[in-house]
């Protein structure tokens, strides 16, 4: 029973999508139909006379428009049940046709039965014509043509006419059935690729969905990751600072600023691979602060400087022009961009200098153009290679690559840095006589004279208050450095490995501050805070604040919604952390606004 069910609603498919064909092909070409009556009508001319010739065509125009409206109506009629009207329709109003081969065969003239036979023949093709793709659509259509062809026959038997009248059928028949396997052939062919088009579209459609399944995937692994990138920096960076206050030489503070140096710039590429799926998007995100040129400078150089000096050469460092002091802008991809310039200068050069300049032309009184010119005296590039110098994964020669090593990637990424800044690298160059790039971007000035030194960050409370603070992380390095910097301040602190800890010790004792890392073994930091919310003690309405690697939005809103107070990226910034502690006297309310204030300016 199923099968027949399922026989006969695919059957009743076959016959709907056979009608609508047929009415698709009938509307296309609707118009053409009174252009061939007008024709029929003046072949009738000369063979019934124009009386006879004008009514035919005025009362089988009448029942084309009648054809017309009803072809219309059943356009926009839903369903399949107007299968069978078509035809009948059709056919009623094909008789108005057939009219005209019975006038000229009637007719006296020695043209007419001729004539009749041509009309015969034509309304059969113009009717598998139209509906090529229905068969059996068009014998029902042509019917009044089969009665008119055996009234010919009848009335012609034992006449010369009727042998020649049947020889003619056998020949209508194969020209039309070679005109319907042509459109079977031709469908068959659409439907063919129709299907093939069907296929490439569910097989693109599910690379998409693995594409997309794979972007979550990465996306999902960077979120994890980033916690277990940022942890030991954190540790890197935090005990540079600490080691900063203590009693160092010269020459110490010198190596310890390259540590804190080459820590920011790690700490930088390692947010580039987190942001990875930004820029694949194009998205990549630009800061604008305030940036010391001085600063820069030397973040920039003192690396690229001791390198050099292990190789032998020269590093000179200079500015020239009107250099402003401090400038609106992004430091971190303003530092990348030179960075690359000047670790490949250094890269390829064994012999000379490397000269790094930076060039200010005043532009208005708010307004500069830099540019950071690196010279060397390396191997220099031919006009040929520096055509495709910056094209991704491409360095000048094979040579270079197995020398040297590398992806290619860095001048493309930094030369696509500079245009989204408005700015550009140019390159002039000489085999044998080394290379010049400049990087050349304009800024807004903040200041043309000296800055003043940065205070150190301390841990100090105005009025000499102390804290009693709570550290939780897992990470026995980070909980040394916040422990020591909190000590530095006067303050007396507790330490848990995890959540769960943390909440017994919360249980027993009152603290000022709870300083919660969110990514912990046994219970994690937000699940602790709400529990600690959620439970009497006398640290229920401690302000909390939660450290996190991970720095998306959405994450700081999950870590301000389990109850924490305020939310800071590691590595930890110790000045935003003590703008805080300063808050902890008003309460909850007070680091609340604290955070705010501090989220609001990083927006603005």
């Amino acid at each position: 029973m199923a099968g027949s069910g399922s026989r006969t609603t695919r059957a009743g498919d076959a016959r709907s999508s056979e009608a609508a064909q047929a009415l698709t092909a009938i509307l296309q070409t609707q118009y053409l139909r009174y252009l061939i009556l007008a024709t029929w009508a003046l072949a009738l001319i000369p063979t019934v006379g124009p009386l006879a010739s004008i009514v035919w065509f005025a009362v089988a125009t009448g029942a084309g428009l009648l054809r017309s409206a009803v072809e219309r109506r059943l356009q926009i009629r839903d369903g399949d049940s107007w299968g069978l009207v078509l035809p009948v329709v059709a056919m009623i109003t094909g008789w108005a046709w057939a009219v005209a081969p019975v006038l000229a065969w009637s007719a006296p003239h020695p043209f007419g039965k001729a004539l009749a036979v041509a009309m015969i023949v034509s309304g059969y093709v113009l009717v598998f014509s139209w509906l090529r793709r229905s068969p059996r659509q068009a014998l029902l259509i042509s019917s009044p043509y089969s009665v008119v062809v055996v009234w010919f026959l009848i009335t012609s038997w034992g006449s010369p006419a009727f042998w020649p009248l049947i020889g003619i059928i056998p020949l209508t028949a194969s020209s039309l059935f070679v005109l319907v396997l042509m459109g079977v052939i031709r469908e068959a062919r659409i439907t063919d690729f129709q299907n093939q088009q069907a296929q490439l579209i569910t097989e693109l459609e599910a690379s998409r969905d693995k594409a997309n399944a794979a972007s979550d995937a990465k996306s999902n692994f960077l979120a994890v990751i980033s916690h277990e990138l940022r942890t030991p920096m954190n540790g890197v960076l935090g005990a540079a600072q600490l080691m900063s206050a203590t009693n160092l030489d010269g020459t110490q503070r010198e190596y310890l600023s390259i540590i804190r140096n080459s820590g920011d710039s790690l700490l930088g590429l390692l947010t580039d691979i987190l942001d990875l799926a930004k820029i694949e998007a194009g998205k990549m995100t630009f800061e604008v602060v305030d940036v010391d040129i001085a600063e820069l400078a030397r973040r920039g150089s003192a690396a690229f400087a001791a390198q050099a000096e292990a190789k032998g050469i020269r590093f000179v460092m200079e500015c020239d022009g009107e250099v402003p002091t401090v400038v609106r802008g992004d430091s971190l991809r303003v530092g990348q961009v030179i960075q690359n310039l000047l670790s490949n200068a250094v890269k390829f050069t064994d012999e000379g200098e490397v000269r790094y300049t930076i060039r200010g032309e005043r532009l208005g009184e708010r307004r500069c153009r830099l540019a950071f010119e690196v010279r060397d005296t390396g191997l220099g590039i031919s006009a040929e290679d520096l055509e495709r110098l910056f094209l991704p994964f491409t360095q000048v020669d094979s040579s270079s690559t197995r020398r040297f090593g590398g992806t290619g990637l860095g001048l493309t990424i930094a030369r696509r840095i500079a245009r989204v800044m408005s700015g550009d690298i140019t390159v002039t160059s000489r085999p044998g006589e080394g290379s010049t790039f400049t990087f050349v971007c304009e800024a807004e000035v903040v200041s043309w004279a000296d800055s003043e030194p940065v205070a150190a960050i301390t841990a100090e409370i105005d009025g000499g208050s102390s804290l009693r603070v709570l550290v939780v992380e897992d990470h026995p390095v980070n909980r040394m450095i916040l422990e020591a910097w909190l000590a530095s301040g006067g303050h007396v602190t507790a330490s848990a490995e995890n959540g769960e800890l943390a909440l017994d010790l919360a249980r027993d004792r009152a603290f000022d501050l709870i300083v919660m890392d969110v990514n912990m073994p046994v219970m994690d930091g937000l699940t602790a805070t709400r529990r600690l919310r959620a439970a009497p003690g006398p640290s229920r309405e401690t302000p909390v604040v939660v450290l996190s690697a991970s720095a998306r939005h959405e994450d700081h809103e999950a870590g301000l919604a389990a109850g924490a107070d305020a939310y800071l990226n590691k590595p930890i910034d110790f000045q935003a952390l003590a703008l805080l502690m300063a808050r902890v006297g008003e309460g909850r309310e007070g680091v609340r606004a604290c955070g705010s204030e501090s989220r609001e300016a990083a927006a603005a």
